[in-house]
Formats: structure tokens, sequence, C-alpha cells
């Protein structure tokens, strides 16, 4: 990853976790469970099960495709993956509000998606 400013630090167990200026991870290696509920508790999200699931498709897209999804191809996903159910944007703006492809990105320890503003 490129050089990228360090604008805080998330406190995980005793670590210090590096974010740039919007909350996203300087390092993805630095992702785990545990630095996932904490940005989560930020956000003002419990997760649950179906957070987890979504989490699973975001970096699952961004292992296959090296770029996390915009809000088309995150819905497309999650329709694949998870069913027609939940691969509707109103779903996922239930799990993510604002912008789920934003929010769930930084939540699955992934860059902010490129076509996001």
């Amino acid at each position: 990853m490129a050089s990228t400013e360090i604008y805080r630090y998330l406190r995980v167990y005793n670590q210090n976790i590096p974010l740039d200026p919007e909350g996203y991870l300087v390092n993805m290696n630095d992702w785990s469970i545990h630095v996932c509920e904490q940005l989560a508790e930020e956000e003002g999200i419990a997760m649950t099960a179906e957070h987890w699931e979504v989490i699973q498709v975001l970096r699952d897209f961004y292992a296959r495709f090296e770029q996390a999804p915009a809000m088309r191809p995150l819905v497309k996903a999650v329709g694949q993956a998870l069913g027609p159910d939940k691969g509707r944007s109103i779903y996922l703006m239930k799990l993510f509000p604002g912008s789920p492809a934003k929010v769930g990105a930084r939540l699955a320890g992934l860059p902010k998606p490129a076509n996001c503003l």
C-alpha cells in the first residue's frame, strides 16, 4: 500500500492501530475481528451475524478483485453470496447506514471504494 498519512490511532488490546484521515486502516494487515468491532462501535453499529456475513463478502470481493466494491458491485456480490433477499440496497442500508460500501469497507479493513465520495 502506498504511503498514507496517519491521522489517529485506534486502541485495540494495548495496540495502536493507525488510521487515515477518513478512518480507514493504514495497513490492511492490522485488521482483526476485534478491530472491526471497535470500528463498528465508533459507527454506532452493534455487529450481528448479518453484519459479519456482509463483512466476509467484502473481504472475499477484495481478495478476488483487489479493490473494495462500490455500492452496485457490493449489492450484486451480496446477492450472489447470500441470496436475493440480502442482495438489496435497502438491506445493506439497514446494516451499514449512510454509505454501506464505504462503512462496510472500513469495517472490513479494506481501502475506501474508488467510486465513493
